[in-house]
């Protein structure tokens, strides 16, 4: 092992880097708004800071995976977590849409060495019988993270001002990237390794074909998902005339069906299994999502956001755990491309998405997305279904 064992205070300060990380990541669903009525542009030019934000995480994916199995991941989540105090500082500073979308980006990139390398540490720390429900738990600082930044980024934008929702940010990555890296000053530092050998360490992971269908699965997840998330805010506004902090406050029951599923992962993991999650998860997000579509009134949308954070969560926990085990020797590097992946969904996602929704409107979006993600759901449990057959066979 090249980390101590999984411990309560440790897990906390990650739990507290991610939930900053999440936050990060979706401030901007909510404040769509207002972004485009101060700098005079449209919704589909003001989620540039989205998808910026996502093709930066996942682009440096590949960078932060070998440095924490070098390094060491905690120490290399500590100062990542420092590191995004600096891309939220000057968000908040941002004089044009460009410069904001350039602090995005330098936002996600730095972000990127959050939660992949805590899912790796996990990883190392947790034997798989037992770690769906460990990460399951981390889920509850993201998912919170999530429903902070999708509910304060309207409320703070609209009360006082976008800039200030990045000010409380920037100050939360500070105090937890502080504690982290002074406490990642105890963990001993693993055996230098070569870095030259990240294509081959990336090659390794994709040489396995179970990994590649994960990795597959999980970048058509991303695009569907995020990209009909990130417009949920601004289709309630824009199609039934909810205030952005009321809308982000529906859309944060996304989060509350992702806390009610990592409460109950232990349980429904051992009553459905893992294809049953996979199953449960494509489902609940075709129904959820397609009422968000067809809604006839906003009132319709919260058992629909609820039961779409629950169905996601469900299925991407299932991703998560196959992508800890797609590679144990070089797990840093295996989790990270797996979030590259993801995140290179999402960002795509949500391009295409933009285009769809200034060409046509959000509930093709959310039609689209509804469709996809059934299929999706039962494509993944058949393939589990396989994959566990072949295991059994060898």
């Amino acid at each position: 092992m090249s980390v101590r064992p999984l411990d309560s205070r440790t897990l906390w300060l990650l739990g507290a880097c991610a939930f900053a990380s999440m936050a990060s990541m979706r401030i901007c669903d909510a404040m769509l708004p207002s972004l485009t009525a101060e700098f005079s542009a449209t919704t589909g030019q003001g989620a540039r800071t989205i998808s910026g934000f996502a093709l930066a995480y996942g682009v440096l994916q590949l960078f932060y995976g070998p440095l924490g199995d070098r390094y060491g991941k905690v120490r290399v989540i500590g100062f990542a977590t420092l590191a995004c105090t600096i891309g939220s500082a000057a968000a908040a500073l941002s004089p044009t849409l460009d410069w904001l979308v350039v602090s995005r980006i330098l936002s996600g990139a730095a972000a990127a060495g959050i939660i992949p390398l805590t899912m790796a540490w996990i990883g190392d720390s947790v034997a798989y019988e037992g770690r769906q429900e460990v990460l399951a738990k981390l889920l509850g600082a993201t998912v919170f993270g999530m429903i902070c930044g999708q509910w304060l980024g309207g409320l703070v934008a609209e009360k006082l001002s976008w800039r200030a929702a990045f000010v409380m940010l920037a100050a939360i990555f500070l105090i937890s990237g502080a504690m982290l890296a002074k406490r990642a000053r105890g963990f001993a530092t693993p055996a230098p390794g070569d870095m030259g050998s990240v294509p081959r360490r990336v090659l390794d992971v994709l040489a396995q074909p179970w990994a590649r269908t994960v990795l597959l699965v999980t970048c058509i997840e991303g695009a569907l998902a995020f990209s009909a998330l990130a417009f949920i805010p601004s289709h309630l506004h824009a199609s039934f005339n909810l205030s952005m902090p009321t809308a982000g406050a529906v859309v944060a029951l996304y989060g509350i069906g992702g806390l009610f599923y990592s409460r109950c992962a232990r349980t429904l993991l051992r009553r459905f299994g893992e294809t049953g999650l996979a199953t449960i998860g494509g489902v609940c997000l075709g129904i959820a999502f397609g009422t968000i579509a067809f809604s006839p009134s906003w009132q319709w949308t919260l058992p629909a956001c609820l039961l779409a954070g629950f169905g996601f969560y469900a299925m991407h926990n299932t991703l998560q755990t196959h992508a800890t085990q797609m590679a144990p020797a070089v797990r840093g590097t295996a989790v990270s491309l797996f979030a590259c992946v993801l995140f290179f969904g999402q960002s795509l996602g949500v391009l295409l998405a933009a285009w769809v929704v200034d060409a046509m409107s959000s509930s093709t979006v959310f039609a689209f997305s509804a469709i996809g993600l059934l299929l999706l759901g039962g494509a993944f449990a058949s393939l589990i279904r396989q994959h566990n057959r072949r295991l059994r066979g060898a």
